[in-house]
C-alpha cells in the first residue's frame, strides 16, 4: 500500500521508521514542518522526521502553510491509499482529507484531552491509564471517528519523557495494525458531551507554589525537563518526590535536612527536594543551595 506520511517530532519520527520496515507499506512522501533555528545560535536544524525520510531518499515538503492552493494540488498528484499523521503540527484542508483516508494518532483516549498536550495533561490530572487513538480525521480538532483505541497503564511515577517514549512504542504498532487491517475496523463516532481538551503548553505553565503537594508533584512529573518548575523567585526545581499528600502544614517550610535531600511543607502534602537549580547558575544539590543561602530547619525555601 501506498503512504503519506505527516508529522514532525520525535514520537512522528518512531512511527514513520516503523512503517519505512514493515512489509508492503509504501512511504511515497513525507510532510513536515520547516526547518527551524534551534539553541543560543540559532543553528536552522531540520525535522527528526525529515532527517529520516531523507535516510530513505523519500520526498519531504515542508509547506509553511498545508492550506495554501499550490501545496494542495501539488500533494494531490501523488497517488497514495492512505494518510498517517502524528503530531504533524498544521490542520488538514478538506481537499486533502477527501483525497484518502486519514488516519491520525493521537495520544489520548479520545474524546478525553483534544489538543495539542494530551501525554503532559494525563500527568496533571494523576491518570492511571492513558493510551493512543487511531481516528479518521475529519475537518475538527481531534473530533474524528474512532478506529482503535490502545490503552496503557501509567506507572505512579512515570514522568513525561518516558510516558512519551511508552505511548510512541504503542503508536506505532498500532499504526501498522490498521493499516493492515483498515477494512475489518468500522469507525465509532466520539461522544462529543463527553469531551475533555488541552493547550499547548508554555514556560508560564511551569510556575509552581507550595499549596498542593500532590499538584506540584503532578506539574514536576508532566513538565520535566520543559518548561520545568520553577518558583516566583525563579528558583528551578528539578528533582523531587511526594513523600505525603493529605498533611496540612507552612507552605514552603522546611521540615527536615536529610543526607541528599529536604522536606518541604506545602499548605497540604510534603515534598522532598533533591536539586534545584537558582538563576543564571548550574543545577546542585539542594543540600549545597541552602548552605549558601544559610538556610536551616524551620526556614523556608524560595
Amino acid at each position: 500500500m501506498r503512504v503519506i506520511f505527516m508529522g514532525t517530532p520525535d514520537y512522528a519520527q518512531a512511527i514513520l521508521d516503523k512503517l519505512l520496515n514493515t512489509e508492503n507499506i509504501d512511504v511515497v512522501a513525507v510532510y513536515t514542518q520547516p526547518d527551524k533555528p534551534v539553541g543560543r545560535k540559532k543553528i536552522l536544524t531540520p525535522p527528526v522526521v525529515k532527517t529520516l525520510a531523507l535516510k530513505n531518499n523519500i520526498d519531504v515538503y515542508q509547506p509553511d502553510r498545508l492550506r495554501d492552493e499550490d501545496v494542495v494540488t501539488e500533494l494531490l498528484k501523488i497517488k497514495c491509499d492512505y494518510i498517517v499523521v502524528a503530531a504533524y503540527g498544521q490542520i488538514l484542508p478538506k481537499a486533502v482529507l477527501d483525497h484518502a483516508p486519514c488516519i491520525n494518532l493521537h495520544a489520548s483516549i479520545l474524546p478525553d484531552y483534544r489538543g495539542a498536550s494530551p501525554i503532559q495533561q494525563s500527568l496533571l490530572n494523576n491518570d492511571n491509564k492513558t493510551g493512543v487513538t487511531a481516528m479518521l480525521m475529519d475537518v475538527g480538532l481531534d473530533t474524528g471517528d474512532i478506529i482503535k483505541i490502545e490503552e496503557f497503564t501509567i506507572p505512579k511515577d512515570m514522568i513525561v519523557g518516558e510516558l512519551f517514549e511508552a505511548l510512541t512504542t504503542v503508536a506505532a504498532e498500532l499504526t501498522v495494525d490498521v493499516l493492515k487491517n483498515f477494512n475489518s475496523y468500522t469507525p465509532v463516532k466520539q461522544d462529543d458531551s463527553c469531551a475533555t481538551h488541552c493547550t499547548k503548553i508554555t514556560k508560564s505553565n511551569g510556575l509552581v507554589e507550595f499549596d498542593n503537594a500532590r499538584g506540584l508533584y503532578n506539574k514536576y512529573r508532566a513538565y520535566t525537563p520543559w518548561p520545568g518548575i520553577y518558583l516566583d523567585s525563579g528558583l528551578k526545581i528539578k528533582n523531587i518526590s511526594l513523600v505525603d499528600e493529605e498533611k496540612a502544614g507552612e507552605a514552603g517550610k522546611i521540615l527536615s535536612v536529610n543526607k541528599d535531600s529536604i522536606d518541604v511543607s506545602c499548605s497540604v502534602g510534603i515534598i522532598r527536594i533533591y536539586k534545584v537549580q537558582p538563576q543564571s547558575k548550574k543545577e546542585m544539590d539542594v543540600l549545597s543551595y541552602i548552605n549558601g543561602k544559610r538556610l536551616s530547619l524551620e526556614d523556608h525555601l524560595s
